[in-house]
């Protein structure tokens, strides 16, 4: 798909919804004429055409070119209603209208193909928001936004996705194009009434310049967590045989969906599903038990499972708190790098303090979980993957909100950002603002010998890369990249 062979304003149409059997079907068409073209194959053309925007029409899809019976009900195709949006007030800026119709499958291909025979042609991918941007109803970064949204696994990416559309990223880049405007202004000054020609040294006032390092230095520090939000991470749970791992991997999943039996070695295989790690998309691995095996088909799985944590963002090693210590597996924590929570699972095993039938009882709670602690101390003196432990009972959920605490705040390493914080929302901008941030430091850091106009090209250069990341300075490469990526009817 090549942006540069689009057609502003020529009628165009996409099904926006899912081509499956539904309660309702979208389908979305825009340009010039659109709703006169849309009124051939309605009811009512008379209401339609005169439609104010943001309007509602009923009536129904006909067939312009079936002959009808005298009922009037052989040529009609479904009853819908059409909301009608008028130039510039709509999503592309453009005359569009949407179709609201049944969801049969049969019933909105039907319509669509009813549209192509009457002047319209099919969409292509990310063509309306393509208009928008065109437009001059969406910056780049909002149109990115829209993809993020469609794409989201989560409540907490979907609203992070939500306050770039709503333009927060916009904002925060205008505030620092400005602020380097106003330096390029200064700077304009001293070169036509200098002081001192030799030097840049204390030419100009460097206030605002530092001020946009400083902000575009916030935003890139952003990139590490949004890309979290947006892309998941892979947490793999593993441990030796009976450990609980299934038995996690249904409680976090929240769902039954791995089979849990007291028999060693009844995962031979892994399984994943994604989960929501409090915002966070995660794709959770739950693996074959970490033992030596005769079985070749369970030895593979033990495999795969060393395999899938070289791969992992966060390992989950669990281990049963009330089983020998010794059959920890040291040698395979020993081997990792990425980061590993150890999880002391079956806490119910032991007895609880309310519970306890005496104060023996009790002691010997305390003696598991202090013989646990200090195997944990001892073993992280040695190994530093490890990065935490915690309690948990998988069977009656007992400590996984403390588990799910500690995997998120490994995983954002601190750089949480706030829901109405600007963010960045794609590698484009991550790598746009790098190069805008290194242009500036290079004009903060000129000194003696160097001509302020060095410092005015560098901050103009900056001003491009920022012009790049909105979409005021735009190859036509850059359009193809963003918007090929959107599905079509978007």
């Amino acid at each position: 798909m090549d942006n540069t062979g689009y057609t502003p304003e020529e009628p165009i149409a996409a099904v926006a919804t899912a081509l499956a059997p539904a309660a309702l079907g979208i389908i979305r068409v825009s340009g010039k004429n659109s709703i006169q073209l849309l009124s051939k194959i309605f009811s009512r053309p008379k209401a339609l055409n005169e439609a104010a925007g943001n309007t509602i029409v009923y009536g129904w899809i006909v067939e312009p070119n079936v002959e009808r019976s005298q009922d009037q009900k052989a040529a009609r195709v479904d009853e819908v209603l059409v909301s009608v949006f008028r130039a510039p007030k709509s999503f592309t800026g453009e005359e569009m209208a949407e179709i609201s119709c049944h969801g049969g499958t049969a019933v909105v291909t039907k319509i669509f193909n009813l549209l192509l025979q009457n002047g319209f042609r099919q969409a292509e991918r990310g063509e309306f928001t393509f208009r928008a941007f065109i437009n001059g109803k969406a910056d780049l970064t909002k149109a990115e936004a829209v993809r993020e949204i469609i794409e989201s696994r989560t409540g907490a990416s979907s609203q992070k996705a939500a306050g770039r559309l709503a333009g927060n990223l916009s904002q925060e880049i205008e505030r620092v194009q400005k602020s380097l405007i106003d330096t390029l202004a200064q700077i304009e000054v001293e070169i036509e009434y200098p002081e001192d020609e030799e030097t840049i040294a204390d030419a100009y006032d460097q206030t605002k310049l530092l001020e946009a390092i400083a902000a575009l230095e916030r935003l890139a520090h952003t990139w590490k967590s949004e890309k979290l939000y947006q892309e998941g991470a892979r947490l793999v749970l593993c441990g030796k045989t009976n450990a609980g791992k299934s038995s996690l991997f249904n409680c976090l999943l929240k769902e039954e969906r791995a089979i849990v039996s007291d028999i060693e070695g009844t995962t031979r295989d892994w399984i994943e599903s994604w989960i929501s790690l409090d915002g966070i998309p995660a794709r959770l691995f739950d693996t074959a038990g970490l033992r030596q095996t005769s079985d070749e088909i369970e030895a593979r799985g033990v495999e795969s499972a060393k395999a899938l944590s070289d791969e992992a963002d966060l390992i989950l090693y669990l281990a049963d708190i009330s089983a020998d210590k010794e059959d920890i597996d040291l040698a395979f924590l020993a081997e990792r790098k990425e980061p590993v929570i150890f999880v002391w699972n079956k806490l119910d095993k032991l007895p609880q303090d309310q519970k306890a039938a005496n104060q023996e009882d009790s002691q010997d709670q305390k003696a598991a979980i202090s013989e646990a602690k200090k195997f944990y101390e001892a073993a992280s003196k040695k190994i530093p993957a490890l990065s935490g432990q915690v309690f948990v009972s998988a069977k009656n959920g007992g400590g996984v909100k403390d588990l799910v605490v500690m995997a998120k705040a490994l995983l954002l390493k601190g750089q949480e950002t706030e829901r109405s914080q600007a963010g960045l929302g794609s590698e484009r901008q991550k790598r746009l603002v790098e190069q805008a941030l290194e242009s500036l430091r290079h004009a903060a850091s000129l000194q003696k010998g160097y001509s302020l106009d060095a410092a005015v090209q560098d901050i103009e250069d900056a001003l491009d890369f920022l012009g790049e990341l909105t979409g005021r300075v735009t190859a036509d490469d850059i359009l193809d990249s963003v918007f090929s990526n959107f599905c079509v009817g978007k």
